[in-house]
């Protein structure tokens, strides 16, 4: 019998220095890779176009700006959710949010918008310029790596400020104060009898 191997343990954090920390580990790869991609394509020809040929910008452009914020935003709401159940963030998810749909939902509308958003910039821009208008290979593979490195900083707080709506902050039970924290009886008697 195969069992999945347990979930790394998650240390203690507060939401926006884990959100950091992601961002870090989803922009440094994500320009790179994306540079590197565009910048081997590229140089083939050692220029490329919008649209025409078989290494356009729309091309390689087109599908990272789909699929990169539906990847992205599938998996920081899982980590976030993780490290919530596993009370590394001091946060609770409520019971009533539907995770699956939640995170199906948002991943489609984010790939849809950022590719339509993407898709409506390239055809301007080849509307103000011409249809076969040569583009630097150099240029277009960093401007390719700075679009990968903005989505990821977007899709890394953007799904988290939705996901926010569904979280709260756990009220404590006396049961779950640390006994060092937690009044003693005395205490309680005296402040009661204080007036405070």
């Amino acid at each position: 019998m195969i069992t999945a191997s347990p979930q790394k343990k998650i240390k203690k954090t507060t939401l926006r220095h884990f959100l950091r920390k992601r961002v870090i580990y989803y922009i440094i790869p994500n320009v790179c890779f994306n540079f590197l991609i565009a910048y081997a394509s590229f140089q083939e020809l050692g220029y490329t176009h919008f649209f025409a040929g078989h290494q356009s910008l729309a091309r390689l452009t087109l599908p990272m700006a789909i699929f990169l914020p539906v990847v992205l935003t599938m998996d920081i709401i899982k980590r976030v959710i993780v490290a919530i159940e596993q009370k590394s963030i001091a946060l609770a998810v409520d019971d009533k949010l539907k995770r699956h749909a939640f995170i199906t939902r948002l991943c489609i509308a984010h790939g849809l918008v950022t590719g339509l958003l993407v898709l409506s910039c390239l055809l301007f821009a080849q509307y103000s310029l011409t249809a076969h208008y040569k583009l630097d290979a150099t240029a277009m593979a960093a401007l390719d790596a700075l679009l990968a490195g903005l989505l990821s900083v977007i899709f890394t707080y953007l799904p988290i400020h939705r996901l926010m709506k569904h979280l709260y902050k756990p009220t404590l039970t006396m049961d779950e104060i640390p006994a060092e924290q937690a009044p003693t009886e005395t205490q309680s008697e005296e402040r009661l009898s204080s007036g405070r």
